[in-house]
């Protein structure tokens, strides 16, 4: 979304009108803003005036009025310096005005003219791109800005060096896009002694991206376990990774001209907020389930997490994107993301063992994990316990496949999928179908259709559990490589949907 400064007015002199555009907001598809207008860029004008003054410009003792439109769109923060500095420099003819009308500009200006870094380059860059404009920044967004390569880049260091273009006098090269590292290894799940089942579990969850849940007691490996997680996935396509950086950009996350390469992982502390976790504050940022899009979203200690956090959870799970609403501003965020929830059976951590467990065993179990409602645990498509590790299995030597040979399983699946909702924009893997596609993609053969309902009677799972052991069974058989969903796949769906406690 564009804010576009239109007209700049000197008390006392016709008004001339100016056409400046400023990106503010990213031109993502599935972003919205609607609001009214913030004082925060108020201070715009002492930024300006005195930068103006340092290199000479004297503006007009009379006074100098920016209208700002269109009027109901939000505009906070220092984005606005360069845009309007610039209209007020074409208003007087210092700059060309047919140069600065086909451009977009997005920067914050210091006291002496320099131009300083603001978040948001990225989807600015995007938008220019959308408009077939040139883009003006600050020279450190450049790098940011140029990966999107459809729209000209120039980043200036200065006001002063952006004149000089403009005129002529000192042309500025196009920015180039910053220097992304080769992605390191990262940890590997060989090093996981024991817990075999767990494994199969991280490997059928980054196959499909369904959301997993491991209650074990302390240092059965669960945090171990989840930080591998992202190991397992595939690379982020071109397109994720535009769609991703543009979410850190806004949230100024981004490294210095870099872009995401690898996918994210967060893991926010349970003591998070509402608005830390599915965004907010005063200017509606990304929250942690929006840094977490086309990534994993670590929650450890999961029954600790405030209860309206933990329900905040349920709607982005199930569309994949969060609206924030606030009295000025309403916001939409993508938020797509595999959500791995690890938590002890009760507050001691010992339930599992009758030796160690508190007096009030097993309702103090039953108590901990009540904090956690049963619609959002019935969002869960895997849910395992993980024992404690025996020291035997610690003194064995690494076993089992690499992350690396197991990823390699888990795109194989996931190719599977691609080639199988090909054309459908909002399914990418088993765990988005839904409806008559999940049971035209999930066909069983009898006796998986006669366990599966023999479950749901016994074990009273919902539709949407219904649904999920679906889902579920047709990832395994995708890695079995198998074209139907056998009785063998069905049971092993079937076995991670029943935990004690959970």
């Amino acid at each position: 979304m564009l804010a576009r400064t239109t007209t700049v007015a000197f008390e006392g002199l016709e008004a001339r009108p100016v056409d400046v555009q400023c990106a503010v907001s990213p031109g993502l598809p599935g972003f919205s803003i609607v609001g009214l207008p913030d004082k925060a860029v108020s201070e715009a004008r002492d930024r300006i005036r005195t930068a103006l003054s340092e290199l000479g410009i004297a503006l007009p003792s009379k006074k100098v009025t920016i209208n700002l439109s269109p009027a109901d769109v939000p505009k906070e923060g220092a984005h606005f310096d360069l845009p309007i500095a610039l209209a007020v420099l074409a208003a007087l003819e210092l700059v060309p005005l047919d140069k600065v009308a086909r451009s977009l500009s997005i920067g914050e200006m210091s006291l002496d003219g320099g131009l300083i870094a603001v978040a948001g380059a990225l989807p600015a860059a995007m938008t220019a791109a959308a408009l077939d404009a040139v883009l003006f920044c600050p020279e450190v967004c450049g790098p940011e800005a140029a990966w999107v390569g459809a729209a000209a880049v120039y980043a200036a260091p200065s006001i002063k060096a952006l004149m000089d273009h403009l005129t002529g006098a000192s042309p500025l090269p196009e920015a180039t896009a910053g220097h992304v590292p080769t992605p390191s290894g990262g940890p590997c799940l060989r090093d996981v002694r024991g817990q075999e089942r767990a494994k199969r579990a991280l490997e059928i969850a980054a196959a499909g991206r369904h959301h997993l849940f491991m209650v074990g007691p302390p240092g059965a490996g669960k945090s171990m376990l989840a930080a591998r997680l992202p190991g397992l996935l595939p690379p982020l396509s071109a397109m994720e990774s535009l769609e991703t950086s543009m979410i850190h950009s806004l949230a100024g996350t981004l490294d210095e001209g870099g872009i995401l390469y690898r996918r994210p992982f967060q893991e926010p502390h349970h003591t998070a907020s509402v608005a830390a976790i599915a965004g907010g504050g005063k200017r509606a940022g990304p929250g942690q389930i929006s840094l977490a899009h086309n990534g994993v979203l670590f929650m450890d200690e999961f029954p600790e997490f405030p209860r309206a956090v933990l329900e905040t959870l349920r709607q982005p799970i199930e569309t994949g994107e969060v609206t924030i609403a606030r009295a000025n501003a309403h916001v939409r965020y993508p938020c797509r993301f595999l959500l791995v929830a690890a938590a002890n059976p009760c507050r001691c951590g010992m339930l599992f063992d009758p030796g160690l467990a508190c007096s009030r065993a097993p309702n103090c179990g039953e108590d901990y994990m009540g904090k956690i409602s049963g619609p959002l645990m019935d969002r869960f498509d895997l849910r395992l316990e993980i024992p404690a590790v025996e020291v035997s299995d610690l003194a064995l030597p690494p076993a089992g496949d690499t992350s690396k040979e197991v990823a390699l399983r888990v795109a194989a699946a996931r190719n599977v999928q691609a080639a199988r909702y090909a054309g459908r924009d909002e399914i990418t893997v088993n765990a988005d179908v839904s409806g008559d596609l999940l049971m035209e993609v999930a066909a069983t053969d009898p006796e998986g259709q006669d366990i599966l309902l023999k479950a749901t009677d016994r074990f009273r799972l919902s539709a949407r559990g219904y649904h999920r052991v679906l889902k579920v069974a047709r990832t395994i058989a995708d890695l079995d490589g198998s074209e139907l969903v056998r009785r063998v796949h069905i049971a092993e769906a079937l076995s991670y949907r029943l935990v004690s406690g959970a």
